[in-house]
């Protein structure tokens, strides 16, 4: 397939001190139309950057620490590893990625130590925070009254943890699909379990699975968190026909997982590439009425965009509807290790900007 998109770019001003950091972009948000927030899966923090009408790019960098809104299990320095981020009724939600990690080959290293170092795995309990941020006037906020309803207090939160994961882990442990996954501790980059997307449609909250990819079916998960009011910690809530902890979806993406998602109207975006370490392809499904299919079924979104990759670097990690800015059809989409060229002194990075109207038919 040879499709090329009409393509634009806009500059991402970060302070200097996020020169690493800006290398590891992997969710980004546009809340409301003047802020993106943005997150690293180097990091455990949230990053906000404020449109510059004058400079025509998003700039005046802000960080905000997730440990001053929700209790981290471990240290800060611990990564939650951000994959996603969403806006749902004034709160900001994110989700860690839930996977493990193996470390990787270092030129700085001998062949044997690199081989030793392939056979070592570990997690970090950060990874397993699903928690949601209250996010009124442009700002974060631990508590506050709703906007709308001064009665009703936001709260930040987090689904409860459990030894080794959390609610949802424990919960799919015994699942026929995901089980074994879970429970075997399979890097995400090896096809184990790996979440890299959230978007929510009303009180629906769905998870785009990298991995694993079952037989060239990319997994969704559904879930539904509702405040405990005795702990103020989420749980979930049963769901669906076999009213389950979750709902699984099953969407053929020609072998790809799942990289992010977004919600357009009741359609669900998903940016798909590879589960292991390959640079593409990477591309851009719409499955229309994504949000309101019921569980159990198999669906074939359709492709919308083929998006570029580089032999090694500008991996497309986070989309967002980007509409409001060119009042047509269009994403913005940032990168997991950018080439040289996207990177602009010592702080900036050029996000790509698509226009995807077109439709291509997917190979079958």
């Amino acid at each position: 397939m040879n499709y090329a998109p009409e393509r634009d770019r806009i500059l991402l001003k970060f302070k200097d001190s996020f020169k690493d950091a800006r290398k590891d972009l992997s969710a980004v948000l546009l809340f409301p139309k003047h802020h993106l927030w943005l997150g690293s899966d180097e990091t455990s923090t949230i990053e906000r950057l404020t449109f510059v009408e004058q400079q025509n790019c998003f700039a005046e960098h802000h960080t905000f620490h997730v440990r001053d809104f929700i209790a981290l299990p471990k240290p800060e320095d611990e990564e939650i590893d951000i994959e996603g981020l969403a806006y749902h009724d004034y709160y900001l939600w994110f989700i860690g990625s839930h996977s493990w990690k193996r470390k990787k080959p270092k030129p700085k290293h001998t062949d044997v130590e690199n081989i030793t170092r392939l056979t070592e795995i570990k997690t970090e309990e950060n990874r397993y925070i699903i928690g949601r941020i209250p996010l009124v006037d442009g700002n974060l906020r631990q508590s506050c009254p709703h906007p709308e309803d001064p009665a009703v207090t936001l709260t930040a939160a987090k689904l409860r943890l459990t030894d080794g994961g959390n609610m949802l882990t424990e919960a799919l442990a015994s699942d026929p699909h995901l089980g074994d996954f879970v429970k075997s501790n399979i890097p995400g980059k090896d096809n184990g379990f790996d979440i890299e997307g959230i978007a929510i449609y009303q009180q629906k909250i769905f998870l785009g699975l990298r991995g694993p990819v079952l037989r060239g079916w990319a997994i969704i998960l559904e879930i539904d968190l509702e405040t405990d009011d005795e702990t103020g910690i989420l749980k979930l809530q049963p769901i669906g026909a076999e009213q389950q902890l979750y709902k699984k979806h099953f969407v053929y993406l020609n072998g790809l997982g799942i990289r992010d998602l977004d919600i357009d109207g009741k359609d669900l975006l998903i940016l798909a590439g590879p589960t292991m370490d390959l640079d593409g392809p990477v591309r851009l499904y719409r499955w229309q009425n994504g949000a309101n299919i019921a569980e159990n079924t198999l669906s074939h979104p359709e492709i919308k965009l083929e998006i570029p990759y580089g032999n090694g670097d500008d991996h497309a990690e986070g989309i967002v509807i980007f509409t409001e800015y060119t009042q047509t059809p269009s994403l913005l989409v940032i990168y997991d290790a950018p080439a040289a060229a996207r990177l602009e002194g010592e702080g900036g990075v050029w996000a790509d900007i698509f226009s995807y109207q077109g439709t291509v038919t997917p190979d079958r």
